[in-house]
């Protein structure tokens, strides 16, 4: 049986938790009024790189591939905090 990997499986784990927080929380604060005069900048994504989709019809299946990574500050305060926990704990 395959192992998870304790230290690099579980450390893109906690990067990918990380990133995923981040971004929720801020689409949270772009919708409420909380931080209204950083907001903008905390929010604001920056396209990374995108490729772009592409669609393969085999007539009995059809499927689309395509990827993007645009990440926010909140998002990669959330990357950059999970690492500090992951080093912690």
């Amino acid at each position: 049986m395959a192992r998870f990997g304790g230290g690099s499986g579980l450390c893109a784990l906690y990067v990918v938790v990380g990133a995923i927080l981040g971004g929720l929380l801020g689409e949270l604060i772009k919708m409420s009024d909380m931080l209204s005069g950083v907001a903008p900048y905390l929010v604001t994504t920056y396209q990374v790189f995108d490729i772009a989709p592409v669609t393969v019809n085999l007539y009995v299946l059809q499927f689309t591939l395509g990827l993007s990574f645009a990440p926010n500050l909140m998002s990669i305060l959330g990357v950059v905090l999970a690492i500090y926990l992951f080093k912690k704990y």
